[in-house]
Order: structure tokens, then sequence, then C-alpha cells
């Protein structure tokens, strides 16, 4: 897509994760919840992304530069909220201000790449200042409720949990804290919004208000499934994502005709390719950039790491890492491959 850009929230620190790593560097399936945003990101073809960083940015900083998508990054030395964020970015945002900017939290993995497509093309289709991504979710509790007139259904509000009616309370479509910005509209409401607000901090949803009260034109977008709302503030929250992540991989794997006669055990990181008619059996993890051919069994009790299995390879209880099978090979229990380019056996 050409004259979007995208801004990722990237600053905050996660206490409650209880560990010493920016939240946005928590794992999911092994790998970062800011990676799983800026792949998908990139995978819609957004060129332009800031990342704002804050918490120990340089590590967050480290990370970005070890990906091979090319990132922007300033740093919000004092984290006021998510407006306050977005503050930040304003000289990137003017660079740019004839399009349109996409904004995410860094720590919702689950965004994906057609949700950013088709949220767009809603965005564009309907002329918005704002497209709010939204979801309905069984239980909407503690989340912002989108509120729509009628009969013309476009956006009024959104009211957060602690000031919904009881009427409000019922509503099931929620705020999934993205969205899509005119950036020339939304620069010219950045500065007007005040941080009257219970933590006294700037928020995107005092923007939404502003472009609404000013007859400005807002809408949502309503995504196909809602995990993309999920993230997580602890580490029990967390195991859940990673176990999210890991089925969703797996039911993929499955429609696209890979053989998993039982999940038990199988893990299988984002990035791995595996080749419809492969075989993959319990207790085995593939990582990194791993590619598994048609033909071969993998497992179990198996584990290959950036590593490449060729067709019809029988590859039983061992471990590689580093390595290229060749196809038809017979791999004896308890091999190990370690950072051999080329199998030979």
């Amino acid at each position: 897509m050409s004259n979007q850009c995208c801004i990722v929230l990237a600053a905050g620190e996660g206490r409650r994760m209880n560990t010493d790593v920016p939240k946005v560097l928590a794992d999911v399936l092994f790998k970062p919840m800011l990676g799983w945003v800026l792949d998908a990101v990139s995978k819609s073809n957004v060129k332009d992304i800031c990342v704002v960083e804050g918490f120990k940015h340089e590590v967050v900083q480290k990370y970005i530069e070890s990906l091979d998508i090319k990132c922007e990054s300033v740093i919000q030395t004092e984290r006021k909220g998510t407006a306050h964020a977005v503050m930040t970015a304003e000289n990137f945002l003017k660079k740019r201000s004839g399009g349109d900017v996409l904004v995410l939290g860094g720590d919702s993995p689950f965004i994906d790449r057609q949700t950013i497509l088709d949220s767009y093309e809603q965005h564009k289709t309907d002329k918005n200042s704002a497209t709010i991504i939204s979801s309905k979710v069984e239980n909407p509790f503690g989340y912002g409720r989108i509120v729509r007139n009628s009969p013309q259904n476009s956006v009024v509000a959104i009211v957060e949990e602690s000031d919904a009616s009881a009427g409000q309370k019922m509503i099931n479509e929620i705020n999934s804290g993205a969205y899509w910005f005119k950036i020339g509209d939304l620069l010219s409401q950045l500065f007007k919004i005040s941080n009257n607000t219970s933590q006294q901090e700037f928020y995107l949803t005092s923007i939404v208000k502003l472009l609404i009260d000013q007859g400005f034109r807002v809408n949502a977008f309503e995504a196909e499934t809602s995990d993309i709302v999920l993230g997580a503030n602890d580490l029990l929250q967390l195991e859940n994502l990673n176990r999210i992540a890991r089925n969703k991989i797996l039911d993929r794997l499955i429609r696209e005709g890979v053989n998993i006669p039982c999940r038990d055990g199988v893990i299988v990181e984002q990035d791995v390719v595996i080749h419809r008619g492969a075989t993959i059996l319990p207790n085995t993890m593939i990582f990194g950039k791993s590619i598994i051919y048609p033909g071969a069994v993998i497992g179990p009790n198996s584990q290959v790491i950036n590593s490449r299995v060729g067709e019809n390879v029988n590859f039983n209880s061992s471990y590689c890492i580093n390595t290229v099978i060749p196809d038809n090979k017979f791999i004896h229990p308890f091999t190990c491959f370690n950072d051999s380019f080329t199998c030979s056996l």
C-alpha cells in the first residue's frame, strides 16, 4: 500500500509481567509480541513504520535492528498515554501529512494482515477521518464499547467500562485499540486533547471523541476474529496467548494439508514452513526459519531448528539445528546434527 504508514506503540514497562524486559518483548510462541505486530504490518505492505519506544528503549531498539523490517524509532521519555505516544511521533506524521496512519499497540500479537487490509479499504471507501478496528466478544467487561447510532449505524462514541450505562454495558462490540487516521485530521486535533483523566494521561479515544464532536466522519471496522483484541498484562495471560497462538498455527497447517494426527506436545513457530503432505508426530518442536518438505515424517520426540528437511525424510526422535537433510533420508533415532549445513547420511 502506498501513502500509508504505521505507528506502533511499544513504550510500556509491563510491571505485572514480573520480568526484566519491556512488555512488548514478552514472547508468544518464542517470538516477541512486537515481532508479531511488525510482521503483520510488513505483510500488509505498509513500508513506513515508526516504533515509539520508552522503557528500556535500547533493548527494544536492539531487537528491531535484528529484524529484516525497516523501522524508524522515537523515544517517549515520559509515558503519558497512547495519544501522548503518538504526539512523540509528530515529525514522522508531518512528513506524511497527505496520507493515512495505522496506530497499533505493540503488545497485540494477533493483529493480522487481512484485518489491516480490510479495515483500510473501508477507511478509504467511507472517506473516514478515523476508523476504529473493533471486534465483538462474548464478555466485553473492561473494554471500551462502540456506541453506534440508528439507522445510519455510524459510531457516535467509545464509552469506557467505568462510564457505561447499564444499556451500554450490554454492547459486545469493543474497541481493539487499533485505528486508521487521516494524518491531516489527526494532527489537527492531536494537541487539542486534555489529560483530564484519572491517570492524567492523553488517550487516543479522546482524539476520536474530538473528531466526532467536530463533525469529522468516524466509523468502526468489525474484525472477523475477536483474537485481535487480546493482549497480556501478566504471565498467566501470556500463557493463554501462547496456547491460542500454538493452536492457530496447528489449525492452519492441518487445513493446508499437513498431517498432524495428534497435536500433543507439537509446537511449530510462526515462521516455519511445512508443505502439504508432511507429517508431524507428537512431542515435536519446529523453530526458526525451518522448512519441512512433502512426505517428510518428523517425530515423535524430535526438534528441528533453522533447518530444511527434504522430501520423504523419516526423522524420528532426533535433533537438528542449521542443517539441510536431503530427500529420502532415514534419520536413526537419537541422532544430533549441530550446525552441519548438509547432512550426508
